[in-house]
Parts: structure tokens; C-alpha cells; sequence
């Protein structure tokens, strides 16, 4: 039978539940078991798709297409694995399924209630991970905090699960906040205890308790905590505030939180973890390193969360290769003002990521400008490539009235529009490219050299599309289509011929990146920072 590991979050919010689930995940992983994660989201949009990155951070998108919380993206880097829809589960979804089960009549004129339906509708799709993924452990993540009236129906369905399948079989790991009262200088244990008797209150009581903190917590903490929280002394694992969260996966083998869980489940791992790479992995992030200075323009900068996966995938691609890099954010907005303007001109590398509508845009173009003026090495995501094209057609092309459709639907040259076929759809999902398409490769370009092969797969999220009637003008003066469809009919990737390293490209290389496997644009776009700093060869 599957096994679950079920985490819930107590005290506050942001508590790191969902780098908990990733790193447990490899420690589980490590053992030899075949891991997969679920975030259960309480909201009612359907998913994040259409959510402002200031309300909810960066939108994951995976191979099939599902717009997902960003925890998936902690969980894909983590257990190096891909997930697929059935891994994002929100209100939304569940109470959209049940009212069209109920307009078709599947029900029979019955009378539809939390309890069962609703409940009934998230075990199944709990249970669905296991199907589709063949996991052998499954963790489910519960976002929120135990306590919230939007979080109730996942407990309950929870709690009915470990009825169901039996308490052999599942492991409720309950995410808590110390908070450190500085008058006194102590760690207090009281917020813990409340949120463990909330938990208690609805009929879950957790077997092991994540004690987060931002301090030390000493032994006398932890039996505290064991005693009134009724669990046992080692199932009580202290979680000080790491300098990186690829740390934690560590701090959890060495607090013996893998054994616990096995032991709790009735399992004997497979074959002894190995860390010898993740180890290596962190002896790169703590040891000392030439710095090389990349610039971010994005719109959405207050929330660094936005951003989530272009930093992680910065620093992967640093890290392999000896090199630290130092990310310095500028808002575009403030870019258009020509604040920053100067600073950004000094940068080894710029990136322009993602993002929608019109707010900011002219600032990114101009950062795209300033990477092509002054051979600074650029990576443009999705956007980015976009904006790319718009600065190559107004100032090198010399024509002003060059733009998107997106920001300026009458411009007389369109050189990024709706792809015919897309025109009239009202839904803004139905004009979305999402998920994982093909892309080939012109093996004497940078895109070539730098990925090694003829042809890659990646993700996409975006509606806008280079227009081919712009291409051959495009390509004469110096713009190379590096990157296509099969078909030819989709521009992917483009690069500035006389440039040491000015590529753009219509997808997120960004989701595809790992720890010990970064992605190889990022990878050539920091070699080509490090030579533009001096400290590359």
C-alpha cells in the first residue's frame, strides 16, 4: 500500500512547509523510495494562473501544461523529478468537479455536502498521485495555517484518510513557528502547544512537530514540546533558519527525521543515503567564490518570490561553476524614469524574465537595449525575448513604431502578435502556449553550443508569438532564429549575431533547472558574465 505523509502548518503563515515537504522528499528519495509531492491549496481560484504574482508569487508551470504554486517548484528542484497536475490541488478545482458531477446529475437529486462529497472528491485526488505517478511514499503539503476556515475541509478528508487506510500508513508532520521574545531572551513554546490542541480539536494529532525558529532549539525546548504536544522526544526536530534551504534536507538527516518516519510508516529504507553530492553541493554555496554581478529587470521585484525560479537557476548555474552570483534587482518601471539606468549599464549580465501587460515594458526594452550597446551578456525569458525583438526593431532597424500587440493593439508594425488561429478567443486561458513543447536547434548557433543537441523539450507560458512576416527583414539585419518548432512556423529562440552572448528565448529554462543539473542557458549566460567581469577563461 502507498504510504502518506501529511504537513500541516501552525503559528503562522510562511512557516516553510513546503521546502519541509521537498526536503523530506529527498531524504526519502535517498533512501531509495520512489517520492512524489501534492500541495493542497485552499483558495478557490481554480489555480494561479490568472493570480497576481504580488498576491501569490511566481506561477510554476510543468511539463503537462498545469499552472501550479511555486512550493512545486521547490518540490521538481528537490527530488529532481517532474510532477504533473494531479500534484496542485486547490478549493477551486474540487468544488468546480462536484458542481458539475451535481448539473449532470451524477448524484441522483442528492443532497451535496462537504461531508462526504467534498471530502470524498479530495481523497480521490489524493489518491490519485500514487496511480498517475507511481509514488510509493506520498507527501501532501496543506497550505495554510491549522486554525483557517478555508482549511477545514482538507483536514477533514485527512483525518479520514488515516481512518480509511490505517495509522500503519500515514504520518502527520505538523510545520511550527518558536517565536523569540528578546526582553527575555527565550524561545517560547506556547503558540506550538495552541496550534497542536487546534489540530487535536478537529481529530488529527501529529506525530512528529517541526520546531522552526530562527535560533538554536536546545534539548529542555524539545522535551517540552514532546511532553504537552504528546509526542515522542525524537519525533520533535528543530529547524533553525538555514543561510540556504538546500541545507535543511541535512538538518533533517542529522535530527534523524528520516529514520522517524520510516519507523512510523513500518518501512526499512532500501539502501543507505547517500549525501555525497549534496554535500559537494553546499561546500559550493559556503566556500568563497569570484563574484559575478547580474541584473534582474523585472515589474514585480517587492516580491522576490515572483522570481523564485530565475534565482534559483542563477545561483544553480553559478555554483557548478565555481562562481557566486550577486543579483541586484531593478524595478522596469523605474528603469523608464532612468533611475538606475547608469548602475544597470555596469552589470556582467542582464535578464529580463516574464511577466504580462503593458506596466514596465518600455523599461525592459530599454535594459535590452543597454545589454545590445554594451556587449553585455543577456537572457531574455519569454518577455524578455520579446522586449529583445522590439528594442532590435526600433533601434537597429530604425523604425519607432515597432511593438506588441499585447501593449499597443494599433501599432503598424506588430512584430510580437496573437498567432491568427488564437484571435477572438475571449477565454485568457484559451490563447495560452502552456506545458512542454519541442524546439530545434541551429547547431552552429550559441542556443547549439550551448545545449549540445539537435532538438530540446521545454516549458512554456505565454500568448504572445514573434510574427513571421517580420522575419526575413529581421534576420538580414542580424537578428539569428537560432530556435524553431519543428514545423518552422514558431520562433523559440533568437540571438544577436555580433554579440558575445544576447539570447532570448519564448519559453521558461528557468523551471527546467536543478541543483546539481542547471539549465544549460543559464549555465553559457554566466560563463559569458564571468568573461565580461574579467574572472571567466
Amino acid at each position: 500500500m502507498t504510504k502518506y505523509i501529511f504537513l500541516t502548518g501552525g503559528v503562522v503563515s510562511s512557516v516553510g512547509k513546503g521546502v519541509t515537504a521537498a526536503a523530506l522528499g529527498r531524504c526519502l528519495k535517498n533512501r531509495g523510495f520512489r517520492v512524489a509531492i501534492q500541495k493542497l491549496d485552499p483558495y478557490i481560484n481554480v489555480d494561479p494562473g490568472t493570480m497576481s504574482p504580488y498576491q501569490h508569487g511566481e506561477v510554476f508551470v510543468l511539463d503537462d501544461g498545469s499552472e501550479t504554486d511555486l512550493d512545486l517548484g521547490h518540490y521538481e528542484r528537490f527530488i529532481d523529478a517532474s510532477l504533473s497536475k494531479v500534484c496542485n490541488v486547490t478549493t477551486g478545482q474540487i468544488y468546480s468537479d462536484v458542481i458539475t458531477q451535481e448539473r449532470r446529475g451524477d448524484y441522483l437529486g442528492g443532497t451535496i455536502q462537504v461531508i462526504p462529497h467534498i471530502t470524498n472528491e479530495i481523497k480521490r485526488r489524493i489518491q490519485q498521485v500514487s496511480r498517475e505517478l507511481q509514488a510509493e511514499i506520498v507527501l501532501v503539503e496543506v497550505g495554510g495555517t491549522v486554525g483557517d476556515i478555508e482549511s477545514l475541509p482538507f483536514l477533514e478528508a485527512l483525518r479520514q484518510m488515516r481512518s480509511e487506510i490505517g495509522r500503519e500508513n500515514t504520518v502527520f508532520i505538523h510545520v511550527t513557528w518558536l517565536p523569540y521574545i528578546g526582553a527575555t531572551g527565550e524561545l517560547k513554546t506556547k503558540p506550538t502547544q495552541h496550534s497542536v490542541r487546534e489540530l487535536r480539536s478537529i481529530g488529527i494529532s501529529p506525530d512528529v512537530i517541526i520546531a522552526r525558529s530562527d535560533y538554536s532549539v536546545e534539548d529542555d525546548l524539545r522535551s517540552k514540546i514532546a511532553l504537552f504536544c504528546d509526542v515522542e522526544m525524537d519525533a520533535v526536530i528543530p529547524l533553525k533558519t538555514a543561510s540556504a534551504i538546500y541545507e535543511v534536507p541535512l538538518i533533517f538527516e542529522e535530527n534523524g527525521l528520516g529514520r522517524v518516519v520510516l519507523r512510523r510508516l513500518g518501512l526499512k529504507e532500501k539502501h543507505a543515503p547517500d549525501w555525497k553530492e549534496w554535500r559537494r553541493l553546499l561546500k559550493a554555496i559556503h566556500s568563497e567564490k569570484p563574484e559575478v554581478r547580474i541584473g534582474v529587470v523585472g515589474k514585480y521585484i517587492e516580491l522576490k518570490d515572483a522570481y523564485m525560479s530565475v534565482r534559483e537557476a542563477v545561483n544553480h548555474a553559478s555554483l557548478t561553476q565555481g562562481l557566486s552570483a550577486k543579483i541586484i534587482w531593478y524595478h522596469s518601471t523605474d528603469i523608464e524614469k532612468g533611475k538606475g539606468v547608469e548602475e544597470l549599464e555596469t552589470m556582467d549580465g542582464i535578464i529580463v524574465p516574464g511577466g504580462f501587460g503593458s506596466r514596465g515594458i518600455e523599461g525592459k526594452v530599454t535594459a535590452a537595449k543597454i545589454a545590445r550597446e554594451n556587449s553585455i551578456p543577456y537572457l531574455g525569458l519569454c518577455l524578455g525575448m520579446q522586449v529583445q525583438v522590439i528594442d532590435f526593431g526600433r533601434f537597429v532597424l530604425g523604425n519607432d513604431d515597432v511593438n506588441s500587440t499585447e501593449f499597443d493593439r494599433n501599432t503598424k508594425h506588430p512584430v510580437i502578435d496573437l498567432l491568427p488561429e488564437q484571435r477572438g478567443i475571449g477565454d485568457l486561458g484559451g490563447t495560452m502556449r502552456l506545458g512542454l513543447y519541442p524546439c530545434k536547434l541551429d547547431p552552429d548557433s550559441i542556443a547549439g553550443s550551448v545545449y549540445e543537441v539537435d532538438e530540446v523539450q521545454e516549458r512554456h507560458r505565454h500568448r504572445f508569438e514573434f510574427n513571421n512576416t517580420y522575419r526575413e527583414q529581421f534576420s538580414k539585419a542580424g537578428l539569428r532564429f537560432s530556435g524553431q518548432s519543428p514545423d518552422g512556423k514558431l520562433v523559440e529562440i533568437v540571438e544577436l549575431a555580433d554579440h558575445p552572448f544576447m539570447v532570448g528565448c519564448q519559453f521558461h529554462p528557468e523551471f527546467l533547472s536543478r541543483p546539481q543539473r542547471p539549465h544549460p542557458l543559464f549555465s553559457g549566460f554566466i560563463k559569458a558574465a564571468s568573461l565580461k567581469a574579467g574572472i571567466g577563461s
